[in-house]
């Protein structure tokens, strides 16, 4: 996101380049066809469109955004033109018949590579940024520990911030984070300098880690989140660890890269479980760590997964030494973690209101839980909220704990899902209950040092 700070002097120097790609995508538009006779179990879509370097990514994007399932792709780039066929189902499994559905995705996927979409070779474009009025946009990176969106969300309420999306990763003691706040009295974006500058400067001494040095980024746009915690996270060089490290942990995957010397070719393969959205992860690094994808095959029909690529660097040269092997293996290998959802799911439904995060974050600091992925997300009045936890010590969270945040919280506010030990039905309360309390019960920002007395 620093980058974005440089202004558009950085790429006036490309607008000639882009002016002759805008001709070759208005002279070679893409087509895009949806067939839903020759797969009995899924829709095909065929992609075709001039080649360009993330085009890949752009579709694989769109087809996430839309929540489809991609259960196999053929991927072939060669020769200056993109041709990808992609076996897609809904959520449930089942192929998409519905034609104004079917119609919606191919809108999308034009727009997204069409003649009139942009498609530069830019950093601002490869994350999606416009600029907007509706939110501030804050982005964070730094060392995890417990109780750091705890910290963060009552830093943000103190200073009159109110969350109305955000979304945290963390990975190998690393922790990323994309919030969008808005002022709490206007409901607008926050666009005073000086005050924009307390905030950073709160956050960052919030995510200040022992051995790295925190980032903090505050902005106006839109960017697309998950992209961009790939990119953060990338950045902040959580693959990092040593070989000791790697080889007590359990294997989540397999990744290999070889040369195909006959064919100037890098080969990347990928095995592990299946999981949803794995097929963006891992083009979005590739695309992120400049590799140009030109042939590969995609299967996950059954529980695991199976990714071939053959890459170039974007230089047009494959990889040429052991130590950029072993970044991108363990590039790879991160992507795939990143998103692997450790600890306990929590969901969260409830009426919309100023401190909710923080309110909700702080009672699981108080009960000893930590905060390991987390999804906050605002539909009209109403906060809609995903978290994992574990305890303090990265193990399971205790029933009993558990139930002590629920009575707490409220029992129909908060969901755990998928809890081993958790009664088939459990007594049901009002969720009033936290509503009302949480608005007085005494906080500790003075005691965490957060703010002053």
């Amino acid at each position: 996101m620093a980058a974005l700070a440089d202004g558009d002097a950085a790429y006036s120097s490309l607008d000639s380049d882009d002016e002759y790609e805008k001709f070759i995508q208005k002279m070679n538009p893409p087509r895009v066809t949806i067939d839903n006779t020759s797969c009995p179990n899924a829709t095909v879509i065929h992609v075709d469109s001039a080649n360009k370097y993330g085009v890949l990514l752009e579709v694989v994007q769109v087809l996430t955004d839309l929540k489809l399932i991609v259960k196999k792709a053929y991927i072939s780039s060669d020769g200056g033109w993109f041709m990808d066929v992609f076996n897609v189902t809904n959520q449930g499994g089942h192929k998409i018949m519905d034609e104004s559905v079917l119609e919606g995705i191919k809108d999308c996927i034009y727009k997204s590579i069409g003649p009139d979409s942009c498609l530069l070779p830019s950093r601002r474009r490869a994350i999606g940024v416009e600029p907007s009025s509706d939110y501030t946009l804050i982005e964070l990176t730094g060392t995890d520990r417990p109780g750091l969106l705890s910290e963060v969300s009552a830093v943000l309420t103190n200073l009159e911030c109110n969350v109305v999306n955000a979304e945290l990763w963390t990975h190998n003691e690393r922790a990323a984070a994309v919030m969008q706040v808005t002022d709490r009295k206007s409901g607008l974006a926050i666009s005073d300098a000086e005050r924009l500058g307390r905030i950073k400067e709160r956050l960052c001494n919030v995510f200040k880690g022992r051995s790295r040095d925190a980032k903090t980024t505050v902005a106006m746009g839109i960017t697309h989140t998950e992209r961009r915690l790939h990119q953060m996270m990338l950045e902040d060089r959580d693959y990092d660890r040593h070989d000791k490290d790697r080889a007590s942990g359990s294997p989540t995957s397999m990744v290999s890269v070889v040369n195909w010397l006959q064919k100037d070719y890098s080969v990347v393969t990928i095995r592990c479980k299946d999981r949803p959205k794995l097929l963006f992860d891992t083009v979005c690094t590739l695309t992120d760590m400049q590799y140009v994808v030109f042939h590969g095959s995609v299967d996950t029909e059954g529980p695991d997964a199976y990714q071939d690529y053959y890459i170039r660097h974007i230089d047009g040269s494959p990889v040429n030494s052991e130590a950029e092997r072993k970044r991108i293996i363990h590039c790879l290998e991160a992507a795939i973690e990143r998103r692997v959802s450790e600890g306990l799911k929590l969901e969260l439904s409830t009426g919309d209101r100023v401190g909710l995060l923080s309110d909700v974050t702080r009672i699981f600091r108080e009960n000893g839980l930590t905060v390991t992925r987390a999804e906050v997300s605002t539909k009209g009045d109403k906060a809609i909220n995903t978290f994992y936890v574990r305890d303090a010590a990265g193990s399971s969270v205790e029933l009993k704990t558990l139930e002590a945040i629920r009575q707490e919280i409220g029992q129909t506010v908060l969901q755990v899902k998928g809890h081993p030990d958790q009664p088939k039905s459990l007594t049901q309360e009002s969720p009033t209950r936290f509503l009302f309390s949480s608005l007085f019960r005494p906080r500790s920002l003075c005691n965490l040092g957060l703010i002053g007395s």
